[in-house]
């Protein structure tokens, strides 16, 4: 089973023969490294660019109302905020032109802890991504759908931001990408390059296929109909072991909705499901303040206040000015699988 560096270099590879992509670039994304993740490794349209977060935004919107389809990334969502002005340029000049000028561009980036990156290589983007409108957000949780999310993203007229959660990049699937070995140490050979003399090495490309994930459509991670927890990204596995846990300690089955889109977002998926449970939870990584899961959480006191039993939850990661090098300074910070139980056996108890 391919990681999720690997499945989106796979992505990117059939963007480059099937889709047109031309340009893939940023900070030392072409050879010898592949990208900080490898996650460009082996590609032929890609190139480094200058350690200019400005410039490669920049030059990715030129090149996207030009006639292309760039993918540019970001090395680490903590410097990408120098071009805030910039990607809102890019997420509004669609709607600003009253659809003339099309902006089919994707700048990805990592995000999120569990890497011990401390304050510079460790931050959210969630709640500024979201602020971004007429700009697509999404954040895989999986390798199979960082896929189909980036395939999405490549074909898409408008532009988006590919959140990769960076402690996840070189975890494995459980499912197998639509063409890719079945040996993942097959798969390691065939596109991955050696430590050492990189100079002459090519990827041997296996036959993936199209697979797209819809932007926008949400999945169901886990069956449940005690409780619900709505979350994205880093946070799905840890979700999926906190459901495990309350299950098996207290009986309860916790039904886990993976957002794989933030904007826009699976409300109908989401609505269906804390009808059915009644209790919810959402969880991220990002800052309590100002929290995207603040907006879902507003919106279902709104909409669903009569049909829910008890008060919904938010879980995020504390409102400090950054994360510590220190893995116990990064666990206090952002939420830990005892966190999510913790979270979850409160919303469990209180009386309907």
């Amino acid at each position: 089973m391919a990681t999720m560096a690997q499945a989106i270099r796979l992505a990117l590879h059939y963007g480059e023969e099937n889709l047109g992509i031309k340009e893939i670039f940023g900070e030392d994304v072409g050879p010898p490294l592949g990208g900080v993740f490898t996650v460009t490794q082996g590609l032929k349209t890609a190139w480094n660019s200058p350690l200019d977060e400005r410039g490669i935004v920049g030059a990715a919107i030129g090149l996207a109302w030009a006639g292309s389809r760039p993918v540019a990334e970001v090395q680490f969502s903590d410097y990408i905020f120098n071009a805030i002005d910039l990607l809102k340029l890019a997420a509004n000049s669609t709607w600003a032109s009253a659809g003339r000028f099309k902006m089919p561009l994707v700048i990805m980036t990592p995000v999120g802890a569990g890497i011990h990156g401390s304050m510079y290589h460790s931050h959210s983007f969630d709640s500024v991504a979201t602020k971004l409108h007429g700009m697509k957000v999404v954040c895989p949780s999986n390798p199979l759908d960082a896929y189909g999310l980036m395939l999405a993203a490549v074909k898409d007229d408008d532009p988006v931001l590919y959140l990769k959660p960076k402690a996840l990049l070189r975890v494995r699937g459980e499912k197998l990408i639509p063409g890719e070995p079945r040996d993942s140490r097959a798969l390691d050979e065939m596109i991955n390059a050696p430590i050492s003399n990189r100079e002459n090495w090519k990827p041997r490309w296996p036959q993936v296929e199209d697979y797209t994930v819809p932007i926008g459509r949400a999945r169901i991670a886990r069956e449940g109909t005690d409780a619900t927890i709505v979350t994205h990204g880093r946070m799905v596995p840890v979700a999926l072991d906190a459901a495990e846990a309350v299950a098996s300690s207290a009986g309860f089955q916790t039904e886990v909705v993976d957002l794989r889109s933030l904007i826009p977002y699976d409300w109908e998926c989401l609505k269906s499901s804390i009808r059915k449970t009644g209790r919810v939870l959402f969880l991220n990584e990002e800052t309590e303040i100002t929290n995207f899961g603040e907006h879902l959480f507003r919106r279902t006191v709104d909409e669903l206040f009569y049909e829910i039993k008890v008060r919904p939850r938010l879980l995020a990661a504390k409102a400090v000015p950054g994360i510590g090098l220190s893995p116990v300074l990064e666990n206090a910070t952002v939420p830990q699988k005892s966190d999510v139980e913790r979270a979850l056996h409160e919303l469990l108890a209180e009386a309907a």
